[in-house]
């Protein structure tokens, strides 16, 4: 028995140096398109596991989502949701003062002009997602269409999860802003960052937008990406294990007039907490997981066994 350890350590350690476990999947959205075709066809050019997020009354929303799926990107609709900071809103912004039917009325037009969305993810919203029962009516009406949700976090006590638990929709959290500031070097750690979420948890998702700084950034960075970090679609972690760190918030929306302003351009979702702490032990379950699937592993157990019966 004691040289059978010997014997799979030794596989082990030519595994581990011979090929890549890969231990994270990462995820990357773009945001915002819909009003820089140029700019978004650059981003279409990228990897097609790069997925993007349809402003749905963006001018060109149409045709670039229809881009998106016909280049094979995974294609969401990125909602506006009412901010808690008082600012200029895009028609049809979900409140959560808004009744169920207004806020169904808003997510179906919205799912007719963004053409093959699967998803959708909140634009701003830290008041909108923040509600309990402002998300209650979200999640009805997510199920009808069968639309899974990305929480963008842009408030720590996002009630997205709780609300969506009874319900068929699944939910998953962004862990990273790519482009908090249009810095490239920023835009470089930030990039870092995500795929050192993405090692130590198993998965992480990021949120970007196309930004000339960040396309240029992606365009540098997605080419050496690391052995043990592979892309994938949101959707690709609709499974995954994820946490809800929320408190309830079972307080009554307050009645709010619709907004007076235009809208006059589109600001990144920014967050108004920082997110939850991951731990460093997906990596090594990975690992251990791999190892003993592995056929060179299996194949010598099975040798060592024949040995056995001979002798």
């Amino acid at each position: 028995m004691l040289q059978f350890r010997r014997i799979v350590f030794s596989v082990a350690s030519a595994l581990a140096l011979a090929a890549p476990v890969y231990a994270g999947k990462l995820a990357i959205v773009i945001d915002d398109f819909g009003y820089r075709p140029q700019t978004e066809n650059q981003v279409l050019a990228m990897p097609s596991a790069i997925s993007v997020a349809v402003l749905p009354n963006a001018p060109h929303a149409r045709e670039m989502a229809t881009k998106a799926h016909n280049s094979g990107h995974q294609v969401l609709i990125h909602l506006p949701m009412a901010p808690i900071s008082k600012q200029p809103l895009e028609k049809d912004t979900l409140r959560p003062d808004m009744s169920s039917d207004e806020i169904d009325r808003i997510i179906r037009d919205a799912y007719n002009k963004v053409p093959y969305a699967v998803g959708l993810n909140n634009h701003m919203g830290s008041a909108m997602t923040s509600s309990l029962y402002g998300m209650l009516k979200v999640m009805q009406s997510l199920e009808r269409y069968n639309l899974y949700f990305l929480d963008s976090m842009t408030i720590g006590n996002s009630q997205a999860m709780r609300a969506a638990q009874g319900t068929g929709v699944k939910v998953i959290k962004r862990k990273v802003f790519l482009d908090d500031t249009q810095n490239e070097a920023d835009i470089r750690v930030q990039f870092n960052r995500a795929v050192q979420l993405a090692r130590r948890n198993g998965s992480a998702i990021a949120i970007g937008h196309p930004h000339p700084s960040t396309v240029r950034v992606l365009q540098q960075m997605l080419p050496t990406l690391p052995s043990d970090i592979t892309l994938v679609r949101p959707s690709d972690l609709l499974n995954e294990p994820q946490s809800d760190t929320s408190t309830p918030n079972l307080s009554q929306p307050a009645k709010t007039s619709a907004p007076r302003n235009p809208f006059r351009g589109v600001k990144s979702c920014k967050p108004k907490q920082p997110p939850e702490p991951v731990y460093a032990t997906r990596f090594f379950t990975v690992i251990g997981e791999s190892i003993g699937e592995s056929t060179l592993v299996k194949y010598v157990q099975q040798q060592w066994q024949g040995w056995g019966k001979k002798s």
